[in-house]
């Protein structure tokens, strides 16, 4: 067998005592980290559910509400507020507008509150090609 241990007893116990303290150390470390799992574990069971919907609020005095999100679109500012579907659905069809990344309306059900287009207005260049594509007068031969 290996005998590569010291031969006298003073020796032999100064070493049980270090591998004594090191299992001390390490016995620690093995329940820290136990707890701290524990811990995150019960966070994770614990936390709240994330709200359905959310309402991204504006600046200044009563700070009004700007737009109408799903509660986990991540365009949505800083300031908001959770709200319930039906207060959701309440203030798009007020008019509030809707997120463009997480379109509320479409997932609400609000198909369409935009108003109708009105008449077009002319452009410079709808003015452009209307001058392009005006019909040249034929010159007559002499």
């Amino acid at each position: 067998m290996f005998d590569d241990l010291p031969p006298d007893l003073e020796r032999l116990q100064t070493l049980r005592v270090w591998h004594a303290m090191w299992v001390q150390r390490i016995d620690a470390k093995i329940q820290a980290l136990q707890q701290r799992q524990a811990e995150e574990a019960h966070g994770h069971r614990s936390r709240p559910r994330p709200p359905e919907w959310i309402v991204e609020l504006g600046l200044g005095v009563g700070r009004p509400p700007v737009q109408v999100h799903a509660g986990d679109c991540h365009m949505a500012g800083k300031r908001r507020r959770p709200v319930d579907r039906d207060e959701a659905r309440r203030l798009l069809t007020a008019g509030l507008q809707a997120c463009t990344h997480c379109q509320p309306d479409a997932v609400l059900g609000i198909l369409d509150l935009s108003q109708p287009p009105g008449p077009a207005l002319p452009t410079r260049r709808g003015a452009l090609t209307e001058r392009l594509y005006r019909p040249v007068p034929m010159l007559r031969p002499r």
